[in-house]
């Protein structure tokens, strides 16, 4: 009887009290945070819009706490900044920053991919050559959302293969910034719906990280860099200003 209360104690979810226990918080602040991440990306929050927690909270059905810390985290990240006694603001989208800290993705992609495609286990290779056949045999035919999901994977996995916990909290806030590029050049600039670039570049990494060619794989990096450069150039002369800023006034009341 004693065994069998044990292992009842073992599975509850609450910490005897009917308070979550501290995992189960954790996993509510990461949930939160990647929530409210995916809106970041889509626009959903709209780049220089003004909100207040409550309402995050209602759109993310997330409760005060784990809002409260996700927030904090994408404020350390510079993606929300937070206003004292007057809310939350999305942070504007400034073109020349982002594409200045293009190039400090540029070296630390290197220093994580090189990492990768040395150290990664049987486990990861197979992850990855997984990845590169679902991105082949959905390569026509994959949205722009399917593939933004396929891309937050390919990070992680590559991330997870370098082996390095430092390089994650220093690098995902760099992913979220370019994935939401990606999106609104893709999304908004006229022509620009073909994603058939973008996962090109992303297969070249796959393939080389999962056959372990360290060189072909820093090669495969930049070039993806590159592609993302090529990117700013259309959009610096021809996104409507306000997909950047939403505070921005329309032009003859458009």
């Amino acid at each position: 009887m004693a065994r069998r209360k044990r292992a009842l104690e073992v599975v509850r979810h609450d910490d005897g009290e009917g308070r979550p226990s501290r995992r189960n918080r954790l996993n509510f602040f990461e949930l939160a945070y990647q929530r409210i991440e995916e809106l970041l990306v889509h626009c959903e929050l709209k780049p220089g819009q003004f909100m207040t927690m409550l309402e995050l909270q209602q759109i993310t059905g997330f409760g005060r706490t784990p809002v409260h810390h996700a927030v904090n985290r994408l404020s350390a990240d510079t993606l929300i900044i937070i206003r004292p006694r007057h809310g939350l603001h999305i942070a504007p989208i400034d073109l020349a920053r982002e594409r200045m800290l293009l190039g400090l993705r540029r070296d630390m992609e290197r220093f994580v991919i090189r990492l990768a495609a040395d150290r990664a286990s049987l486990s990861h290779r197979n992850q990855a050559l997984h990845i590169e056949r679902l991105l082949r045999e959905r390569r026509s035919s994959l949205t722009l959302d399917e593939f933004n999901s396929i891309d937050r994977r390919i990070d992680a996995l590559v991330l997870e293969a370098a082996g390095e916990p430092f390089l994650v909290h220093t690098l995902r806030p760099l992913h979220t910034l370019y994935r939401r590029i990606g999106y609104i050049h893709h999304r908004f600039m006229p022509g620009q719906a073909d994603l058939s670039g973008t996962i090109d570049h992303h297969l070249a990494i796959l393939s080389a990280v999962a056959s372990r060619r360290v060189d072909e794989a820093v090669k495969a990096s930049d070039a993806l860099i590159d592609y993302m450069g090529e990117m700013f150039t259309g959009m610096e002369a021809g996104i409507d200003p306000r997909l950047l800023d939403c505070s921005i006034e329309p032009l003859l009341g458009a």
